[in-house]
C-alpha cells in the first residue's frame, strides 16, 4: 500500500469572483475538485472559508482538516451529479425518523424521549405541515403519504449545496425532522445533536463510558456541526 500523500505545492491561497459564483485560487490557479471540475461556490464565505482551509495546509495536504472543501466537492461531483437519486434518499428518512421509534422502557428512557423528541415533531406538524406518527420499539411506523410528501418537497427545494449540507445533517443524527429543524434555525446544531443521542447516553448513564465509542462519537459530532457550518455558509452574501 502507498504511503504517498499530496504536499502543498502552492504560496498563497484566496477567494475570488468567477463565473457562475466564486471561487478558490491557488496561486492565481483555480482549484479543482477531485472530478476535476472548477470549483464555484454559490457565496463569497464559503470561498474564504475553503481558502483559509487550503491556506492553514503544512507540507502534506490533510483532507480531514477541510470540511468546507470536502463539503462543496461533495455537491459539485456528487449531488450535483446524481440529485434526484439523494432526494430520493433522504427523503426515506422520514419514513423511519429516530424521532418516531421509543423504547417501551424503562420510564426514564420513556420520559427522556418524550421532552426531547415530541416538541421536535410537533414544530414538524406546525411549520412543515408533516405530522409523524409514533410508535414503540423497531416495527415500522406506518406514516401519512401526505407528510411524506411534504418533508421530501423540503428536500427538492434545496440547491445543491443545501442538499450536501442537509445530507450529512440527516445521516449522522438519523432524524430528517432534526436536520430540517437545524437548517430552519428552530434548533441549535448542538442541541439537535444532543436529543439525537437520547438513547446512546442513557446507556451511557446506565454502564459507563467505553472509550472506543466515545471517540467515534466526538468525530460523528464534529462533523454534524461542520455540515451546519457549511449549510450556513452556502446561504451567507
Amino acid at each position: 500500500m502507498s504511503d504517498w500523500k499530496p504536499k502543498r505545492f502552492w504560496k498563497t491561497a484566496a477567494a475570488a469572483p468567477c463565473e457562475g459564483g466564486f471561487t478558490v485560487l491557488l496561486d492565481g490557479r483555480t482549484v479543482k475538485t477531485p472530478a476535476k471540475a472548477n470549483l464555484t461556490v454559490p457565496t463569497m464565505p464559503m470561498a474564504e472559508a475553503i481558502a483559509l482551509e487550503w491556506d492553514a495546509q503544512e507540507d502534506v495536504l490533510d483532507p480531514g482538516t477541510m470540511p468546507v472543501t470536502r463539503g462543496a466537492n461533495a455537491a459539485i461531483d456528487k449531488v450535483c451529479a446524481q440529485r434526484a437519486e439523494v432526494v430520493a434518499l433522504l427523503a426515506e428518512y422520514g419514513d423511519s425518523d429516530l424521532l418516531c421509534y421509543r423504547a417501551a422502557g424503562p420510564d426514564e428512557l420513556i420520559q427522556q424521549q418524550a421532552e426531547g423528541w415530541d416538541p421536535m415533531l410537533e414544530w414538524a406538524a406546525q411549520t412543515l405541515e408533516a405530522r409523524l406518527f409514533v410508535g414503540q420499539g423497531v416495527m415500522h411506523v406506518t406514516q401519512n403519504p401526505l407528510a411524506l410528501e411534504r418533508l421530501t418537497a423540503q428536500l427538492a427545494a434545496f440547491d445543491d449545496f443545501a442538499l450536501a449540507a442537509a445530507h450529512d445533517l440527516i445521516s449522522l443524527s438519523g432524524s430528517l425532522v432534526l436536520a430540517l429543524a437545524v437548517i430552519r434555525r428552530a434548533i441549535s446544531p448542538q442541541d439537535a445533536w444532543v436529543l439525537s443521542r437520547i438513547d446512546e447516553h442513557w446507556q451511557i448513564a446506565q454502564w459507563g463510558v467505553d472509550d472506543e465509542a466515545a471517540a467515534a462519537e466526538m468525530i460523528k459530532r464534529a462533523a454534524f456541526l461542520d455540515a451546519a457550518r457549511f449549510y450556513e455558509l452556502s446561504q451567507e452574501s
